[in-house]
């Protein structure tokens, strides 16, 4: 298994419409073949920080997410907000 990092700083004000493309990335990735789970970290303080961490079963599962058009289609929605 291995773990993806991910930090995000969001735009000011956008933090609620960036949880609600966050949590639709990680619903659409439940059903990756690969993916075994993950979380978001925000920083105490810094509502605009956000740290993801996500278990992959392998480095293989994780750039087949990476370079796959669901994940290109949700980044779409969260990029903007960054």
């Amino acid at each position: 298994m291995i773990k993806i990092i991910i930090e995000r700083r969001i735009m000011p004000g956008l933090e609620d419409e960036y949880e609600q493309a966050a949590r639709e990335a990680m619903r659409v990735s439940l059903g990756v073949r690969g993916f075994v789970g993950g979380e978001t970290l925000v920083e105490l303080g810094h509502t605009d920080r956000r740290l993801m961490i996500t278990k992959w079963r392998d480095l293989r599962a994780w750039k087949e997410w990476h370079a796959s058009e669901e994940r290109a289609m949700a980044m779409q929605r969260i990029l903007p907000l960054l």
